[in-house]
């Protein structure tokens, strides 16, 4: 998972919305089998999205959201996500290393009994406050898991905590998991914005996520996508000060110092690290406005 600043949610039972994901700007986008699909439609819409996934081949890297482990279905939705060759299976509601470790099971099963050799990556959602507790057991869990994405809907209404577009009664869930993430060396997936019509509580939601260190942000409309797009891809200003730092750290080197600064600051090590990363994203960026 290289480019991953936005991920868009889109119903697997509508076909006209899975027929567009490879034209809506998404960096990534999931073809939701749970909350977004009423119980009568579960079959209907898995066969739905394993034939987009097969006959369409959509643009885009596409995981497919699968329902929980204490529903029926899971089971299904993997081999759904496998025979149509999605990138990455998305896991709801997981609290503990143990739900990794179960979904990883069946997944890898569903592989050998297939005969694929595509291996499906991992993304767990969590969703409660003891997944929010187990961050870095989850982040640590498995090989294949490549990133947690933060599900603020049902966790605040587990705490007990009004959902606002500022933010603030999830701080610490976002901290938690990007520092788990971070530790980890996995993907931090920031929550959608619920507010739909709020494009400027969005900017700035989408804003101080990618302050907080997060790699992208799920949308749930594709109204959202180019400003979270936009948050999370660096600025000019930004890309140019990084290339100085560069320029100034390979002089350095080169003239064996072992200190050196620019416009005042001393360049070490971490504003190295933080210019090569501001690098790679707009490398990214580039990459992806030039497919």
């Amino acid at each position: 998972m290289n480019r991953c600043r936005t991920m868009l949610f889109m119903p697997g039972n509508n076909p006209g919305m899975l027929a567009s994901a490879g034209s809506l700007g998404a960096d990534i986008v999931i073809f939701d089998l749970e909350d977004a699909v009423a119980q009568a439609e579960k079959d209907t819409a898995r066969i739905l999205v394993r034939n987009t996934l097969t006959y369409l081949k959509p643009a885009t890297e596409v995981t497919v959201r699968i329902n929980a482990l204490d529903t029926p279905y899971w089971k299904d939705d993997i081999d759904a996500a496998i025979q149509g060759g999605a990138e990455y299976i998305l896991a709801p509601k997981c609290a503990q290393a143990s739900d990794v470790h179960t979904l990883m099971g069946a997944i890898e099963e569903a592989e050998a009994r297939t005969g694929t050799t595509k291996k499906l990556l991992l993304i767990a959602l969590i969703e409660s406050a003891l997944g929010v507790e187990n961050a870095f057991a989850l982040a640590t869990s498995h090989p294949r898991l490549t990133g947690i994405l933060l599900g603020a809907e049902d966790l605040t209404a587990e705490l007990g905590a009004k959902r606002t577009a500022v933010g603030q009664e999830i701080l610490y869930a976002r901290s938690r998991i990007v520092m788990a993430c971070r530790a980890a060396g996995i993907k931090a997936l920031d929550t959608p914005f619920p507010f739909v019509t709020d494009l400027e509580g969005l900017a700035a939601d989408a804003a101080f996520s990618a302050q907080l260190g997060f790699d992208g942000k799920a949308v749930i409309s594709p109204h959202h996508v180019h400003a979270v797009n936009e948050a999370f891809s660096p600025t000019a200003e930004q890309v140019r000060w990084a290339e100085r730092v560069m320029v100034v750290a390979r002089r350095a080197k080169e003239e064996g110092k072992g200190a050196v600064s620019l416009d005042g600051m001393m360049i070490d090590l971490p504003i190295i690290k933080r210019a090569e990363r501001i690098l790679s994203r707009a490398a990214d960026t580039t990459e992806t406005c030039n497919a």
